[in-house]
């Protein structure tokens, strides 16, 4: 999706510029000619990659062959640091510059892989407000440019329109189920969802946006005849719904933009935990809580997360009253942290990214 945006918003400066890489569908519908499927590259954890990794590093060498063949003026890796460092690695020995845009959340755990980010990058394009200070008191040439989602608009869909065309009950209250984009996510984080729904009964009505990643027919079998229906996007669901019980990562970004109070939920293997816990540098697993520097929403995490914490933290936000009332105060204060400090510059933060990528390009091509 940023990808994508990028794209589209440097095109619009300049039509003649070629794009290729890495990406998925909506890259592809950008003009960007994918040289592998990000679907590919679709792993998460300590130990799930290691299975993984002949596979990886094979598709790795293909894209590295393609930039020899082709010899960009620029490259630009977009987060997935554990592939992309080693891509501006590359880039940076044969002297191509390289921009990081949504750079390693390096704040978060293995703080000193930033020196990769100082050796490699050319420029980086952060996201959130206190990256900028982060990476530049490192050494790191950074600019926050705000967040790709700060400026979504609100779907324009109504509600009994949305109830009709999924066969909802407009009177019920209806809750979002986000259990993640990747395979080892959602096998990770949905059962203990439809618990939790199960427990809940007919009371309320779930959705469940079906990311570009996963394959519909094999989370309809999963979900079984529950109270669960599948649509096609996350914001139309997230924007009717009074709640959401959302996996960490860009889709609790996404629920704050909709304002939709939510409880955050996540599971990785064991020994993955074990592993990645020490590491971990920051007081908070949800984006929206590290953005406030407190706890906005819940967060159910590992051993935490099970139906009966889901249920309950469900019952304390969906009723009207201070619980509420506070979530979506603080989502209302995050949402507005992520627009660019500049109030005069109403451009989009794909446009500023365009701005800043432009002006690394030789001058006859820019």
């Amino acid at each position: 999706m940023y990808g994508a945006q990028l794209i589209e918003a440097l095109r619009c400066r300049n039509s003649s510029l070629e794009f290729f890489g890495v990406g998925g569908e909506r890259m592809r519908a950008a003009g960007c000619q994918t040289v592998l499927d990000a679907a590919d590259l679709s792993v998460v954890g300590i130990t799930e990659i290691v299975g993984h990794l002949p596979k990886i590093y094979g598709l790795y060498r293909k894209l590295i062959r393609e930039a020899d063949r082709r010899r960009p003026d620029l490259a630009i890796v977009i987060d997935s640091p554990a592939f992309n460092w080693r891509v501006a690695r590359q880039m940076h020995k044969r002297g191509i510059p390289v921009v990081y845009y949504v750079c390693p959340q390096f704040w978060a755990w293995r703080q000193k892989r930033v020196k990769l980010l100082r050796k490699y990058i050319t420029k980086a394009l952060v996201i959130f407000p206190f990256e900028e200070e982060f990476y530049r008191n490192r050494g790191v040439d950074a600019s926050f440019v705000g967040h790709p989602l700060a400026e979504l608009p609100h779907p324009t869909v109504e509600r009994n329109d949305y109830a009709s065309q999924y066969k909802l009950d407009p009177e019920k209250h209806w809750i979002t189920l986000m259990p993640g984009s990747r395979v080892k996510e959602v096998s990770m984080n949905l059962p203990t969802m439809l618990e939790a729904a199960a427990q809940v009964g007919a009371a309320l009505e779930f959705l469940l946006p079906v990311a570009a990643t996963l394959d519909r027919h094999s989370l309809a079998a999963r979900i079984g005849q529950r109270n669960i229906t599948l649509v096609p996007e996350a914001q139309p669901a997230l924007w009717h719904s009074r709640a959401g019980i959302i996996a960490s990562g860009t889709a609790t970004v996404e629920a704050a933009m909709m304002a939709t109070p939510f409880v955050m939920v996540y599971r990785v293997s064991a020994l993955t935990y074990t592993l990645g816990k020490p590491r971990v540098k920051v007081p908070h697993f949800a984006m929206v809580n590290l953005i406030a520097g407190e706890e906005i929403v819940p967060e159910l995490v590992q051993h935490n997360f099970t139906a009966a914490n889901v249920v309950a933290r469900l019952n304390e936000i969906i009723p009207d009253g201070p619980v509420r009332d506070n979530i979506l105060e603080g989502l209302a204060r995050v949402k507005a942290s992520l627009r660019a400090s500049d109030t005069s510059d109403v451009r989009h933060p794909a446009e500023r990214a365009a701005a800043a990528v432009l002006a690394l390009l030789p001058r006859e091509k820019q």
